[in-house]
């Protein structure tokens, strides 16, 4: 495959930027300099010898220096990263970390071949300068005042940053701040009275068809789909009233790719939302589908302003910036402990930022990974989203600022809150616990009423995670980190006496809970934990009856295990029958957890009283304190903690005999050759009886929907459904229907099994990979069912396409997250991308950038324990049919995402039974055949031009 350069475009005038850098482009394979003498072609040496000498532009300078065979560069002043420009100048605005994505983001077409990359690559850092320089850049004086404090921490483009924002107008500055405190520019948010309950006017099938029609005409749609307003009338069942409690209106609905659910269940789910004065959710499984229906959603309130107070973007708190640990990391580096330039382009970002979210929101993921830099003080979510549960609520100087107090407050006032499973879940629980001990909700899902689970095939693993139990090493150190607070040297956090002592002061009972608590913590594990239990050098030195009873479970899962080499994939074992050590253990554990859970349980009850007793002396910021800590108090005191202690407590009452309801087992995780943690677990059998008893049956209304939740090779397609939903139980049964796709898939997909490979030979498979995607000219996404496969099929193929043009790009093997890799192969329409699971659920790439979808082999589960008890209780083999046919069918729906695209469907395992095809559309047809007529079929597909 040539190289063909991109047109070229005209560059705005811009006198300054003509003594740029040489731009670098390093596409797999090939090597490019833009300079002032233009783009041209360099070699391996050459490449290596710009980038290690500079000064050079690059984009993204950990990936450059890999497909260097480099390690990861520090930041210098000579390694200018172009997207470091782009995060300064355009914060919160998405764009691919890739020279291809900040050509596409500046407006320029893609480029094709290293010298065309190298070129634009240049071409987009001029740009970039010359927005800056424009007198109607925003916000200049932040800027400016910022810029300056990145010069003196030695950014690169500080020195052409400045240039150019001098070229526009600058007021005189009359304070001399640093531009690091973004606390002091945000909006602070205001509480409002309590909306109540919402209402109960119903919304009819008619009326949902047409709010339906008014938000399509919106969109720029003139006509229904018949099949979507079909949904849409059939999913306005789940916004009716129901007549019982704990009789919710259920439907279990699957919509084929292009019904446009989505707007679908939009249509009756605002107009409910309007009716009644309430919020109705929409939860999801990926984090790209909650983007797709927060922009969705622009169809419903055109006005931007009206629409953030309408919709709203519900996570966890753990995916969002915490000021304070912000301000904390700041100040660290101001003294030289940490990346200042790092903290200063996440507090750029974190002025301009929707709602904060750095997981999935408009945090550009890629900006902390661009250098080397020590993990402890990277500026990514790692470090600066409240992961540990050490939110001091009300005592934080940014309590009113905070990110997560708005997105809660203004979930409280919106008409669509976009959630998540895993939230909606953990919420609800802890919700429900609270509601059984005569306490209020916690206010975050107090209104889950209206439920729209999408993608509601990952219903049953969202709910097995959210109900599950694990008492670990790092689980417990986490513990006990939240309960005395850091502990080793240069840590940061804040433990229970620090959030909590000045309001125990006057309470003598308060204070002696609070004093017992951090006295039996000490019993927890501590630091270092792994290096104690399962250190390289072989001897353990357990401290503390946890790590003890860790010890004997190693010891346990070492004599029984089938897995070999463990120390590389991690162990697993049942465990009953129980050792003597591991018993024995088991006992002092569990007195050490009581001991923990008894003065933690009994503080959350003297808070209980203070809240109550000092009712009027108590000022609003110390109430919230208060509160604040009892919510945290009750997950750990009242489920994590009995939970621990009910798993150990089991080994003693139930003998040899498991629970019927549970699988109780022993694992250790790997990595490197090393064993850094070990756990024992507790996963529902049938984790729907949580969901249902959590979420389904308190809630009025639910929708379940999802383009693959029917199993058509079943008697009942929806039997396997109802038991994955939590909906088998319910006793007003389940509402199903069933949409197909309006694609043609008989005529634009092609789908093959190739019958003549060795699967087990990664050989084979690469090679069967690199025809197959040399015959698409790329756009190829490779699908594996384990990371050591999908790595060495790497190694092999990889210059295999380089030579030809192709980059590739790989999860567990290229240094973005999965979200960043499916970006940058969108932006790319001939890359390549291998990936596991987390890919095929993430990836939404209509177009051509998606043309063939080769499975490495048949997506079995694996057959851990806790699967070998679901199969004996779900069904058996079917069962096993029944996941592996709608893991098929999901990624066989990549695919096709618009009428006009094509693509094909390849298996390379010549095992896989028909019968497993059974999930995909009507009209498609299963070929098998040799590697060689599989790769003519598909050049002749794809390519009929070239063919």
């Amino acid at each position: 495959m040539t190289d063909t350069a991109a047109p070229p475009v005209e560059a705005k005038p811009a006198r300054i930027w003509a003594e740029l850098a040489p731009a670098l482009a390093t596409p797999p394979g090939a090597g490019a300099v833009c300079d002032e003498q233009g783009a041209r072609r360099i070699g391996r040496g050459a490449a290596e010898g710009l980038f290690l000498g500079g000064p050079v532009l690059v984009a993204h300078a950990s990936l450059t220096a890999r497909r260097l065979g480099l390690s990861p560069p520090p930041r210098s002043s000579q390694m200018m990263d172009v997207l470091e420009l782009y995060a300064f100048v355009r914060p919160a605005r998405f764009c691919a970390p890739s020279p291809t994505g900040l050509a596409l983001a500046t407006g320029r077409v893609e480029p094709k071949g290293a010298e065309a990359q190298a070129q634009a690559l240049r071409g987009a850092a001029g740009d970039l300068l010359n927005e800056l320089s424009d007198p109607a850049y925003p916000g200049r004086e932040a800027a400016y005042g910022l810029a300056l404090t990145l010069e003196r921490a030695g950014w690169a483009w500080a020195p052409l940053v400045l240039e150019a924002l001098r070229a526009g107008p600058l007021r005189e500055r009359r304070e001399r701040g640093s531009g690091l405190d973004v606390w002091t520019r945000l909006s602070e948010w205001e509480d409002e009275a309590p909306r109540g309950e919402a209402g109960s006017a119903p919304v009819d099938s008619e009326s949902a068809r047409i709010r339906l029609d008014k938000l399509l005409q919106a969109s720029g749609l003139d006509e229904t789909r018949p099949a979507q307003s079909d949904y849409a009338a059939e999913v306005a069942y789940a916004f009716s009233p129901r007549h019982d409690e704990g009789q919710p209106r259920v439907l279990l609905a699957e919509a084929g790719t292009g019904t446009g659910k989505t707007m679908g269940y939009l249509a009756p789910a605002s107009l409910w939302a309007e009716r009644n004065s309430g919020a109705a959710w929409v939860s999801t499984y990926t984090r790209a589908l909650q983007r797709q229906i927060d922009r969705e959603s622009h169809a419903i309130w055109p006005d931007e302003a009206e629409r953030r107070r309408k919709t709203v973007v519900r996570k966890g708190r753990e995916n969002y910036l915490c000021l304070l640990n912000l301000q904390d990391m700041t100040q660290a580096a101001q003294l030289g402990n940490g990346d200042l330039i790092g903290m200063a382009l996440a507090s750029r970002w974190a002025a301009h930022s929707r709602d904060g979210d750095m997981t999935g929101g408009d945090y550009p993921g890629w900006l902390s990974g661009l250098f080397a830099v020590a993990p402890a003080h990277q500026a990514g979510p790692g470090n600066l989203v409240d992961r540990r549960g050490e939110c001091v609520h009300a005592a934080c100087p940014h309590y009113r600022l905070c990110f997560v107090e708005k997105t809660i407050r203004a979930s409280r006032r919106a008409d669509l809150v976009v959630a998540n499973h895993a939230l909606v879940m953990t919420q609800a629980a802890f919700d429900g616990a609270r509601t059984a001990r005569g306490l209020k909700q916690d206010g975050e899902t107090a209104a889950l009423k209206r439920i729209v689970f999408d993608e509601g095939h990952h219903l049953f693993d969202a709910a097995d995670s959210a109900f599950s139990a694990a008492l670990s090493g790092q689980e417990a150190a986490e513990l006990r980190r939240w309960i005395r607070g850091p502990e080793g040297r240069g840590r940061r956090g804040r433990g229970l006496e620090q959030r909590l002592g000045d309001l125990c002061a006057d309470n003598e009972a308060a204070a002696k809970a609070l004093r017992d608590a951090l006295m039996a913590a000490a019993a927890l594990p501590g630091e270092g934990v792994s290096g104690r239990i399962a250190p390289a050098s072989g001897e353990v030195n357990p401290i503390g009856p946890i790590e003890t009873f860790l010890v004997a479970a190693l010891e346990q899962l070492r004599a029984r295990s089938q897995e070999t080499g463990g120390t590389e994939f991690g162990m697993e074992c049942s465990l009953r029958p129980a050792t003597e050590p591991v018993l024995e253990a088991a006992r002092a554990a569990a007195r050490a957890i009581a001991a923990v859970e008894a003065p933690l349980l009994a503080l959350s009850r003297h808070l209980e009283d203070i809240l109550d007793e000092e009712a009027a002396e108590l000022d609003g910021s110390a109430r919230a304190r208060i509160e604040g800590a009892l919510r945290g108090l009750d997950r750990r005191a009242r489920m994590t903690l009995p939970g621990w202690r009910a798993m150990l407590a089991a080994l003693e009452e139930g003998g040899d005999e498991p629970d019927p309801d549970f699988v109780d087992w022993l694992s250790a995780e790997a990595a490197f050759g090393r064993i850094h943690d070990v756990a024992l677990r507790r996963h529902w059998i049938d984790p729907t009886v949580p969901l249902e008893a959590a979420v389904i049956m308190p809630a009025h209304g639910v929708l379940v929907t999802s383009a693959t939740l029917s199993d058509p090779a079943s008697d009942d397609p929806f039997e396997l459904a109802r038991l994955r939903t939590g909906s088998a139980r319910l006793v007003e049964p389940a509402r199903t229907m069933k949409v197909e796709s309006p694609f043609d898939y008989a005529a634009n997909s092609r789908i093959i099994v190739v019958n003549d490979l060795m699967k087990d030979d990664p050989r084979q498979i690469a090679a069967a990979m690199r025809e197959l995607f040399l015959a698409a000219g790329g756009g190829g996404l490779g699908l594996f069912t384990a990371i050591r496969r999908l790595k060495t099929v790497y190694e092999r193929l990889g210059p295999d396409l380089a030579r030809a043009g192709i980059p590739l790009y790989a999860q567990h093997v290229d240094p973005l997250e999965v979200g960043a890799l499916v970006d940058v192969f969108r932006a790319e329409q001939d890359s390549c991308l291998l990936g596991t699971d987390a890919v095929r659920d993430g990836v939404d790439v209509p177009g051509r950038s998606l043309r063939v979808l080769a499975f490495d082999r048949v997506p079995w589960p694996r057959p851990d324990l806790l699967h070998k008890a679901r199969r004996e209780r779900f069904g058996g083999k079917s069962y096993d049919d029944a996941l592996a046919r709608g893991r098929i069918a999901q990624a066989f729906g990549r695919l096709i995402r618009r009428a006009d695209d094509k693509g094909v469907f390849l298996m390379l395992d010549a095992a896989c039974p028909t019968r497993l095809f059974a999930g995909l559309p009507p009209g498609t047809e299963v070929q098998r055949m040799g590697l060689a007529e599989a790769v003519d079929l598909t050049r002749e597909f794809l390519n009929p031009e070239t063919a």
